[in-house]
């Protein structure tokens, strides 16, 4: 079998692979933006509707730690192709669900199917590619992985308002098709991946499941919840604590374990996957706090948002080639240290955004950010991976990627409680230091109510409205700082992990 992936051509396995990676990454935060249209046509409430995007995250999290043993119980190319296969199949179920409660079904489902494509995408391209193009191949790879959430609330919302919110399912469905075909002809799997007869681990599988699912609708329903002042939030949350000690306890006693825990004895692996749930954290706080900011403060509709975004997708679409051929000469813990420095001034840029910023103070640092992440991502992912053996790389991709996104959720879960605290916070502040008698004050209002008073608007509206816009004003500048402080936690995060550049261990490869 293995003489047999070698005479396919390489380019040939990456489209393949490719293919369904992309279209699952872009399916974890397509559906955001057409959530009001979901929830006006199935008659569902504002938090029922989130268990759209919940359920899929839970699903995909659990999945994703056990993607090696479930592909070594199967085997691996059958495992993946019927993964793309449910995954189509998903889509096109959840385009057709009838109500909520169906839609939510079998988003679980495709989230299921789709935590499996990533880490196995990435364990058949750095087999795929031989040790000195590993750059490269984890900077294709890269371009789909960190592109995908840009490019995924841009294209939800182009076609749910062009054509429906069912066919940002349905567009699956002819990827998925090519997929599959392509994944039948140009992968085959090599001895150490075929499948092998194995006992099911049953109790780790349990307290894996209950452990991330848990977790994972803590973090996703915390904020809405008041955190640890629900009840809701604390059951979750101690069962979260209790499956996952448990199922620890469980793995590292098992010879043939569900997650291979293990694998956090070397190293390297252990400090570039801590890296990358900081850079995930990272990447998804800023990708969801910048859209935010220009909506909520700024005006802007979803369309220029994301044109906001679109040139640092771009900055990062163009760099991460230039990052892989770079990998080639020189030390990559040193690319690395570079991308984490330019995320810092990137997030340290974006603190000195004011509320007279125009577009172009908001697309710079996004693009400077894109650079950053492209020089972090490519390297770290080749050189965190490059110590593991290739029997292992299944279960090594599964876990790296499960702390990527769940150190997406820390960072969404974090900003958006931060934000909200520090906005009532800081309007607190701004507020004791307004008073209707003091001289700015009066000015502010004299001339707000002068202008309407001009306008023709009677003398008691005019007071109440340049009360209120006085107020919103103040409302808007207590949310800039809000916004302001979390760029700079974010900067400082950035920081904080360049010492664990010095466990790394630089790949033999490198030296080519």
């Amino acid at each position: 079998m293995q003489t047999a992936q070698k005479t396919v051509n390489k380019w040939l396995i990456t489209l393949a692979v490719m293919l369904p990676t992309i279209m699952e990454i872009i399916d974890t935060s397509v559906a955001n933006v057409a959530l009001p249209h979901m929830q006006g046509s199935l008659n569902a409430g504002t938090d029922e509707v989130t268990w759209v995007l919940t359920s899929y995250l839970v699903s995909n999290a659990i999945v994703l730690p056990m993607t090696g043993w479930l592909a070594r119980l199967f085997g691996r190319k059958r495992f993946l192709i019927t993964c793309i296969i449910l995954f189509t199949l998903a889509s096109f179920l959840c385009g057709a669900a009838p109500n909520l409660g169906m839609l939510i079904f079998f988003r679980v489902l495709q989230g299921a199917a789709g935590g499996a494509l990533i880490p196995i995408s990435q364990a058949i391209m750095m087999e795929t590619f031989p040790p000195h193009q590993r750059g490269m191949a984890m900077a294709i790879f890269g371009i789909g992985a960190m592109f995908g959430p840009i490019i995924g609330p841009a294209l939800g919302g182009w076609i749910t308002d062009n054509m429906s919110w069912r066919w940002i399912f349905y567009i699956n469905i002819p990827i998925g098709l090519i997929a599959v075909i392509m994944a039948t002809a140009f992968i085959h799997d090599p001895a150490y991946s075929q499948r092998i007869k194995m006992k099911i681990d049953y109790w780790g599988l349990i307290f894996l499941s209950v452990g991330l699912g848990s977790l994972q609708v803590v973090l996703d329903k915390g904020q809405q919840e008041d955190w640890f002042n629900s009840p809701f939030i604390l059951a979750f949350a101690a069962l979260s604590i209790i499956s996952l000690v448990l199922m620890v306890r469980t793995e590292l006693r098992n010879p043939q374990p569900i997650v291979n825990l293990r694998l956090f004895k070397n190293i390297s692996y252990a400090a570039g996957t801590c890296i990358m749930f900081v850079v995930g954290f990272c990447l998804y706080s800023s990708i969801m706090l910048i859209p935010l900011f220009l909506q909520t403060l700024m005006g802007y509709n979803a369309t220029k948002a994301g044109m906001v975004l679109a040139p640092g997708g771009l900055a990062t679409l163009f760099t991460m080639p230039l990052v892989g051929t770079m990998l080639q000469k020189y030390d990559g813990r040193k690319i690395v240290l570079c991308g984490l420095s330019i995320g810092a001034i990137a997030m340290f840029q974006m603190r000195g955004f004011s509320l007279d910023a125009a577009y172009p103070d908001f697309v710079w640092p996004r693009v400077v950010l894109g650079i950053g992440l492209a020089m972090t991502f490519v390297p770290l992912t080749t050189i965190t991976l490059a110590t593991i053996a290739k029997e292992e790389m299944g279960n090594a991709t599964g876990m790296y990627n499960l702390m990527r996104n769940m150190g997406g959720s820390f960072g969404i879960a974090i900003s958006t409680t931060v934000l909200a605290r520090d906005s009532q916070f800081f309007q607190t502040q701004l507020a004791s230091g307004i008073n209707s008698f003091g001289t700015k004050y009066r000015m502010a209002y004299e001339n707000i109510k002068a202008a309407l008073l001009y306008r023709g608007i009677d003398s008691f509206t005019a007071e109440k409205q340049a009360t209120t816009m006085i107020y919103n004003n103040l409302r808007r500048h207590a949310g800039m700082l809000s916004y302001n402080h979390i760029f700079w936690y974010v900067g400082l995060a950035f920081i904080g992990i360049i010492p664990l550049l010095l466990l790394l261990k630089r790949p033999q490869m490198e030296r080519h």
